[in-house]
Parts: structure tokens; sequence; C-alpha cells
């Protein structure tokens, strides 16, 4: 049995996007259409069309980027659905599963298909379409011949009467060589696959080679290709469950540790370590808390249950805006009795990737250690690590991630970042840029222009809030113009000049519409 979702990498492309599967859509590689669903083909989108010709047919296209990692990620859920049902699943390809028949355990096979259809349904998966037959071949094509939420059954015997009338651009998926060979048979006269299994097979290996030949006995029903199921991954999740719900954020800290440790052994057990665990806590059958943590190197117990104090701590903050810090910590109540607290890994590596130095690594430990104190007397958030990321501005540079997560969602360093001032860096940034005043010889305001032009030679400045008093400017550097925001009505042009003054330091000063302010200084 045959499972098949048509267009699979657009519904997991708009389901991630989070658009509507009735949205004309398209998956695009190399600027060409690799993948439309069935809104686009009704508006004369094609496989093989360029972009543009495909934005000149549906201008309301949906384009979307191929992601064949994607793909396979979202159609895991499906693999499981029917595993449930029948064990020994293979998949073919993102989209297309195929599993033994089960019509011996249902009764038939028609009521095989309609139950593991009502299961995909119910899953959330509404175009699905079945087909069963004696061979893989035959029945992926009864499936593609099957209406939505339906499915085609070939009877014993009969590969070879139902392939027959079909055309033959249906091998036009074995890929690449597939397409080669539907041109080649179509210039040869032959339309269907009845005429390719009528030639003789000792012609047809002579002029097609070995892969015609194969070819020629799929068209003949006569394919024995094997399909290796899958080994269903194993279940890593650990939870604990409390019976009586627990309200204290101690009481639960303290009775996870031993799930932490299972939870990790049964990692080690399969020489797997984890370094991104989701940590969820139910209250009355629902997730009341859930949160995603990502660990430098690798969880040990001791980090998650740090992890699960922190969270249920966070959760559990009720006070107002005039509530303190202490008188959060202190309170130590959940918002809602706590059932079930689970752990489940979501990045998991190899431990061999993760050993120990030469020498060990007791030091890094007790830094670790030490924060990690630190983070359950002030907070996990308040304490954090400074991060090096894409951006023109020193400010803009700068990212700060709290200690013990992996610095995620920052902007890329190695862009060109037109406008960024060349280095070497400053050594101190202003979290509130001071005022600044720049003048030319005759004591006007130095500005510059739309067009990036200088009004007049910086021969004076000076730095506001007593940082510095009026004196000459030595040497200048800039301007470098950038202009950030302008399509959500930022703030406008500006530029940045680096500045050095009588005493020998340097500055980066910045002229934007409200005048100028210090950045940096180059100490």
């Amino acid at each position: 049995m045959v499972v098949w979702c048509p267009d699979w990498s657009v519904v997991a492309a708009l389901d991630e996007a989070d658009r509507s599967l009735r949205s004309p859509a398209a998956v695009l590689h190399a600027n060409v259409v690799e993948v439309c669903n069935g809104p686009a083909r009704a508006e004369g989108v094609r496989r093989g069309q360029r972009r543009r010709d495909a934005q000149a047919r549906c201008p309301e296209l949906v384009l979307l980027p191929a992601n064949p990692d994607r793909d396979a990620r979202a159609f895991g859920p499906v693999l499981s659905v029917v595993e449930d049902l029948r064990p020994g699943v293979s998949a073919l390809r993102p989209g297309l599963l195929a599993v033994r028949a089960p019509g011996s355990w249902y009764g038939t096979e028609t009521a095989a298909a309609a139950t593991v259809c009502q299961a995909l349904v119910e899953s959330g998966v509404w175009d699905v379409r079945f087909g069963i037959a004696d061979d893989l071949f035959t029945a992926e094509q009864a499936a593609r011949t099957a209406d939505v939420q339906s499915w085609t059954v070939v009877p014993p015997d009969g590969s070879a009467a139902f392939l027959r009338g079909l055309p033959v651009h249906v091998l036009q998926d074995d890929g690449p060589r597939g397409r080669e060979l539907v041109g080649l048979l179509q210039r040869l006269g032959l339309r269907t696959l009845g005429d390719l299994a009528d030639l003789p097979g000792d012609a047809v290996e002579h002029r097609l080679g070995s892969h015609g030949a194969a070819v020629r006995r799929r068209a003949r029903g006569e394919d024995r290709t094997l399909f290796a199921a899958r080994t269903p991954p194993p279940e890593l999740d650990a939870d604990v469950v409390f019976e009586p719900p627990l309200e204290s954020v101690e009481a639960i800290t303290f009775s996870v540790r031993t799930t932490a440790e299972r939870f990790l052994s049964q990692l080690a057990q399969r020489q797997l370590v984890a370094t991104g665990v989701r940590v969820e806590a139910e209250s009355d059958g629902v997730v009341c808390s859930a949160r995603t943590w990502l660990h430098p190197r690798h969880f040990s117990a001791r980090d998650l249950v740090d992890r699960v104090h922190w969270q249920l701590q966070s959760a559990g903050s009720t006070s107002g805006p005039g509530g303190s810090l202490r008188a959060r910590k202190q309170s130590g109540e959940v918002r809602a009795p706590i059932e079930l607290v689970r752990f489940v890994p979501e990045v998991v590596e190899s431990a061999a990737a993760h050993g120990e130095a030469l020498w060990g690594s007791a030091s890094d430990d007790l830094v670790e250690r030490g924060v990690a104190r630190v983070q359950g007397m002030v907070g996990f958030d308040a304490v954090r690590r400074p991060v090096l990321q894409g951006g023109r501005s020193p400010a803009a540079r700068q990212s700060l991630v709290p200690w013990g997560e992996r610095a995620v969602d920052l902007r890329p360093v190695d862009r060109p970042w037109p406008g960024r001032v060349p280095g070497p860096a400053p050594v101190r940034v202003f979290a509130t840029p001071p005022l600044a005043e720049v003048v030319d010889d005759a004591g006007r305001e130095v500005r510059v222009t739309d067009r990036g032009v200088v009004t007049g030679e910086p021969r004076r400045f000076r730095l506001g809030d007593g940082v510095l008093p009026w004196q000459p400017v030595t040497a200048w550097a800039g301007p470098w113009p950038t202009d950030e925001g302008w399509w959500s009505g930022g703030a406008g042009p500006s530029a940045r000049f680096q500045v050095v003054g009588a005493d020998g330091r340097a500055w980066l000063l910045l002229r934007g519409p409200e005048g100028w302010s210090l950045e940096a200084g180059y100490d």
C-alpha cells in the first residue's frame, strides 16, 4: 500500500510560513518551479517554469524556497500515524510512503485504506490518496489515480492491465533520467506504457540499456523492487507524575532529579547527549509551561534541575509592577498545581563529539556552577554574556545572551553591511549616546546632505554631558552614510565620522536627523 500526499513540499512550506493551504503557491529551486499546488496549477503554473513566467500567469502566487530538510521533518508525523496502525513503514520521499498492505488485519484492503485515511485526516492531513497493488510501482500509480481521501485497489495479478493505458510521462518522476527517457520514448512514437510493454525485451535493452529494460519490466507489472522499512525512533522522553499535584517550586525541583538522571541515562545508553531539551509542565491535563533550553556543551542532571527551577519560578511570578524581584523569587509557588513534568530531547548529538579534554573540565564546571548559583539568586535572564552579530553600528553588533543558552536568531556577521565603519573596533560603546557638536571654520554646524556630502570640514567638536570640552579636530574620516528602517518609517538617513581630538583620543560620532551624538570611543 502506497500513501501519497500530493504537493507535499508546498504543504510543508505553507505550514511553516503560517499561510493558508488554499493560497496558490510554488516551491522554487534556482528560480525554477519545482512543485506547485492545485490553486497554482489552475492559474497555469507548471513544474519547470521560470519564476517570472509563473508570476506572469499568477500574480498572487506565493513563492517559497525549497528545503528538503523541512519537508522531511513535516512528513515525520505522517509516518508515525501510519506506523501506529501498521509497523514497517518506508518513506520513499517526503509526501510518499509505502507499507505492506494490512488487509488481513482489517478484513479487506479497502477497509485498511479507509482506516489509515481516517487516522491521517484526523491528524490534519487533508489531501491523502492510497494505492494498493502487487508491486511498488503499480501501487504508486494507483495512488496517483485516486481522488482526495480515496483509494484505488488493483486486483491481484492485475498490474499489467492497470498500467497498460497509462501515458509514458508517468515515468518522469524517476528524476532526470526518467525525463530524458520519456522524451526519447515519445520521439519513438510510444505514447502509453502498454506500447513500451509490447516491445521485445532484447531490443529494449539493446537500445535503452539496463535502465530501459528495468522500466519495461515496470510497465509490464513485473517490478519486484523491495523497500526497506524504517525502524521506529526510540521514545527518549522522560516524565514524572505528581500525585497529588505539587504547588511548591522547591518540591517540584527536588522531585524531578531522579527523572532527569533517568532521562540522561537512556540517552547515554545510545551514546548520545542532549544539547537542546524542551521542558513541559502540565496542570489539569494541559501544558501550562513549556520552554526549549539550549546548552553550549551538553546537559547534566544538575543543569536540567536548574532549568526546571528557573522555568517554574518565572511562570509563578505573579506580582505586579510594584513588586520587587526578591518578593517574586521568594514566593516559591506556581500559578497552578503541577501534576506532570516532562523532558523532551529536541537536539541530540553523539557523545563522542563531547568528550572531555585531556586534563578534564573541572575548571569549566566550577565556573558554570558558580554562574548557575548567581542565576538562581537573581534570575536566569539576569546573567548574560556578550555575543558578536552583524550590523552597521557598534551597538547593533552587540547582543546579550543568557548564560548557558546558545546564541540563536542573530544577524549573520559575514554579510557586507554597507555603511559599517571599518576596523579596528571601538573600545567603549555608549548605551545612551551623549550629545555632541561639530562645527567648521566659520562656527557653523557640520551637516551631511541626502547625497552623503559634508557641508563643511570639521574643525572643532565637543562632547556633551561633561565628557569633553571644545577642542580642535586634528584628523577625521568619513562620512559612512546609512539609511536604516526607511521601509518602516525609521529615524532617517544618518552618517558616522571618526574624529581625533588634540589630546590624541579618537571618537566615533553619528550625525543623525536630530543632530550629533557620540556612539563610541577608541580609548
